[in-house]
């Protein structure tokens, strides 16, 4: 029993000597690094990772640090890495857009990635090769030629949405979830929902739950991002909850890929599928039964459907919920905008796209809904390929980056009373081109960058 104590202590002092070895002889760094809250000895930041909310805790340092901070950890070489939150638009657009090429990368996250499977959706994938293909089959499915395509497809599926709301008022979260969920596998799977308790919206309920409120509820962080070495251990041993809950997240999160992709393949073989995103990919090079589809291409289009798909159902889901919130708190914003549509539109018939350029005030209403509810407070994670300066603050290689979308939404000096619901903060002239591009909710609620 002495013996074991004595060598504990011995590994202990010795850790503790190599750590200040380490820190010692470490470089000094050609800048300071990102202001943030003061970090712990040896731990860094570790206490101030969060995994509910980080975007709240984020806007206050925003408020204290300026318009870039962060929060810094040291790596298992002692080499200086972090989280980096870029709070203004000017910071965002300077490093994710401009200086693309090296802030295009994804952060290793075992957490999301690893354990619970998610590495090969296109949030968490690598730059390089594979990412590429999935870009460009993003630009196939998302480009201004294909978002033309799916204005019937909506027209289409908004007229029932509208008439269960009104038969129905008090399901209005049924019917939201059938209405984003439903339109989005008719576009990329072909597959039409027939009633809210279809077993492939009920699988994406559960899949995207865990994803927004469980993988990714606090940025995707996890101290087993920041410290690798905790996948390796055992699950039974205290603290290492994590891991057992990744292991029943990845045997979903593998059946929501999976399934809706199983669904087309089994339809084109029956010759009964519909045209979608993933039937004319696969039929372009197939061109029929009998010939296999490439198993590169055929693993790229599951990714990146699942992909389209999970991001695509809570944030409309998010941006449909606050506009129905926003109704209801201001009614005088409700009474406006009936009116303007009344006059354009008239009572016979709903609005259509064409119509979209005569609806001023209701345009600046689905602004104004992205910027108050902020569907997605940060930007997908990227990794910082090299080590950079901005603003005189150094930032370090590896260092994980987002865009601080909430905090950018609640500016004062960009919108002027941000937590108020005000559409017709967007009839004020600005300045010059430059602040009316800053002022545009649209320009980044959904990210910045080359992905």
């Amino acid at each position: 029993m002495a013996s074991t104590t004595t060598l504990h202590a011995v590994v202990l002092a010795a850790t503790v000597a190599y750590v200040v070895y380490r820190q010692l002889i470490k470089p000094k760094p050609p800048a300071p690094y990102p202001p943030g809250p003061k970090p712990l000895p040896i731990l860094g930041n570790v206490a101030d990772l969060t995994t509910k909310e980080l975007w709240l805790v984020a806007e206050k340092w925003a408020k204290e640090y300026g318009q870039l901070c962060g929060q810094l950890f040291p790596t298992a070489t002692l080499i200086v890495t972090g989280l980096v939150y870029l709070n203004t638009p000017e910071a965002a657009f300077e490093l994710l857009d401009k200086r693309g090429a090296i802030y295009s990368d994804r952060p290793r996250l075992v957490m999301a990635g690893e354990l619970c499977g998610c590495e090969n959706m296109v949030a968490f994938t690598p730059y390089g090769d594979r990412s590429r293909r999935q870009r460009k089959l993003m630009q196939i499915a998302l480009g201004p030629s294909s978002i033309k395509t799916y204005q019937p497809l909506l027209e289409l599926e908004t007229k029932p949405f509208l008439r269960k709301l009104v038969e129905d008022p008090f399901k209005y979260q049924d019917h939201i979830r059938q209405y984003a969920g439903g339109l989005t596998l008719l576009i990329l799977y072909g597959y039409q929902v027939k009633s809210i308790d279809d077993p492939f919206i009920r699988l994406a309920d559960e899949c995207v739950s865990l994803l927004s409120n469980r993988i990714l509820s606090g940025g995707g962080v996890w101290p087993v991002d920041v410290f690798p070495s905790l996948k390796r251990l055992p699950e039974w041993f205290p603290g290492a909850g994590f891991k057992r809950n990744a292991a029943i997240w990845k045997k979903k999160m593998e059946e929501f890929v999976d399934k809706p992709y199983e669904f087309v393949l089994d339809e084109m073989d029956k010759g009964t599928a519909r045209s979608s995103f993933v039937s004319v990919l696969l039929d372009n090079v197939a061109q029929g039964k009998d010939k296999e589809v490439d198993p590169q291409l055929g693993f790229d289009v599951r990714w990146t459907a699942n992909s389209m798909y999970s991001a695509s159902i809570d944030t409309n889901i998010a941006t449909i919920s606050h506009f129905i919130l926003a109704m209801v708190q201001h009614p005088e914003v409700l009474k406006q905008a009936q009116a303007e549509v009344d006059a354009v539109v008239g009572p016979n018939r709903l609005p259509v796209y064409e119509d979209r350029e005569s609806l001023p005030y209701c345009d600046a209403i689905f602004s104004e809904t992205l910027r108050w509810g902020v569907p997605a407070p940060f930007t997908l994670p990227h990794r910082l390929m090299e080590d950079d300066i901005y603003d005189g603050i150094f930032i370090p290689k590896g260092s994980t980056v987002f865009g601080n979308i909430w905090a950018i939404f609640r500016d004062e000096k960009l919108y002027p009373d941000p937590y108020s619901f005000n559409p017709d903060r967007y009839f004020h002239p600005a300045v010059d081109e430059a602040t009316a591009r800053r002022r545009d909710p649209r320009m980044y609620t959904f990210g910045f960058g080359r992905r």
